[in-house]
């Protein structure tokens, strides 16, 4: 049995005023045995939040980046002045890529990578165990459908070409049931395929934003993820739109809730059959 918990650091919406938004994602999450930061959010925004939360940031050993875009990794710099010892994990394609989004105006949303000392750093291009129960997924086979949100967001080829992000960049991280999906841009259905391992809760973006899969879409997603992983719940929130998070929940009840910015924390305890305490909700999408 483990006991984890996680704040929400950085999200779209918060209930509470005195915390801050931004269109980004950051989690801290607390095990037995590791503090981790999930994704760093777009600014130095999670950093104020965290003092506001009373999470102690120069403490993490591990963050994880889960891909290459600003909204999840443009915090890294800011955390690197706060933190000496944290190892860094990303995927070497995030570090090198050019990311462009389409949505609205062609804008980049690449990262500004910080000088990463190499000691600090873990490049991951194949999925691995980095310590007893926590392990890393990269290169996700895309067998099931990729959400329709992706058809805006483009890389830059070897020639300078603006082409379809294949999402070859993003990472899924598990640890002890809890499997984080960043932005989920490989498909749901694809990131828990490519985990070989017990999932208790799934936390993070799932990248269906509003008016783009349709209500049956989305309904039978819903119940494939009943059917396939009915001891398993769900939290979503930052690239989750609210009437697509609202029809998954139609069909899919109590097996999941969104999340969001708040001041106090989640706990899980896991033993394959989760329970969970103190449960926030609410979140947003890209």
């Amino acid at each position: 049995m483990t006991t984890m918990k996680w704040t929400v650091l950085t999200d779209n919406r918060t209930q509470n005023p005195l915390l801050e938004t931004e269109h980004g994602l950051s989690i801290y999450l607390e095990t037995e045995h590791h503090r981790i930061l999930l994704d760093t959010g777009a600014s130095d925004m999670f950093i104020r939040n965290a003092k506001r939360l009373g999470v102690d940031l120069s403490e993490v050993d591990y963050v994880f980046i889960s891909h290459g875009h600003s909204d999840h990794a443009g915090g890294l710099r800011h955390f690197l002045t706060i933190n000496e010892k944290a190892r860094i994990i990303v995927s070497p394609e995030a570090l090198k890529g050019k990311f462009y989004s389409k949505r609205k105006l062609l804008h980049s949303i690449t990262a500004v990578w910080p000088q990463l000392p190499e000691e600090r750093l873990i490049l991951v291009d194949e999925t691995c165990q980095l310590e007893e129960n926590l392990h890393v997924i990269a290169h996700i086979p895309q067998v099931h459908p990729l959400p329709k949100g992706n058809l805006h967001l483009f890389a830059k080829n070897a020639e300078g070409e603006l082409v379809q992000d294949d999402f070859r960049h993003e990472l899924a991280f598990y640890v002890d049931g809890l499997l984080f999906t960043g932005c989920a841009h490989s498909g749901l259905e694809n990131i828990l395929d490519a985990c070989p391992w017990p999932v208790d809760s799934v936390v993070g973006g799932f990248h269906l934003l509003d008016s783009h899969e349709t209500e049956e879409e989305l309904t039978a997603l819903a119940m494939k993820l009943k059917t396939n992983y009915p001891n398993t719940q769900f939290f979503t929130s930052h690239c989750t739109g609210d009437e697509a998070f609202n029809t998954l929940k139609k069909a899919m009840r109590e097996q999941i809730d969104k999340l969001q910015i708040a001041n106090h924390k989640l706990e899980q305890v896991t033993n394959n059959n989760s329970q969970f305490t103190n449960m926030i909700s609410n979140a947003d999408c890209e």
